[in-house]
């Protein structure tokens, strides 16, 4: 028995991204959502069903046609997990601008540049 899939090993993967990002548009069947891609779509089944195992994605029947429809809701664990280390990069990356303007407001001490001014 294998263990259960969850949402961070579903966006993982740069394709599984890129199917998500574009069902969060609008629901797409299977044929459309392969043309979007260069592989095949056996390929793209295979990413469908580690994201419908995920819970991200929800595969329906519609007469001949397999249509996937985004599940939002499932990438809410993803997103909490990210969101508490938003403050912390913002932060830092704060710190660095302001360390960058610092340097930039500083005299120049080149040698070149001196040499200009003359």
């Amino acid at each position: 028995m294998s263990a259960r899939r969850d949402v961070f090993q579903a966006i993982a993967d740069p394709t599984r991204r890129e199917i998500i990002s574009l069902l969060s548009e609008e629901p797409m069947n299977l044929n459309a959502l392969a043309d979007q891609f260069e592989i095949s779509r056996p390929a793209i089944s295979q990413q469908i069903k580690v994201l419908q195992e995920c819970g991200l994605v929800e595969v329906s029947q519609q007469g001949r046609e397999r249509f996937c429809k985004i599940q939002p809701a499932s990438l809410v664990p993803a997103f909490l997990w990210i969101e508490q280390y938003r403050k912390l990069w913002e932060d830092r990356i704060d710190s660095f601008e302001d360390y960058l303007m610092k340097l930039k407001a500083k005299p120049s001490t080149d040698v070149t540049d001196k040499r200009r001014t003359k």
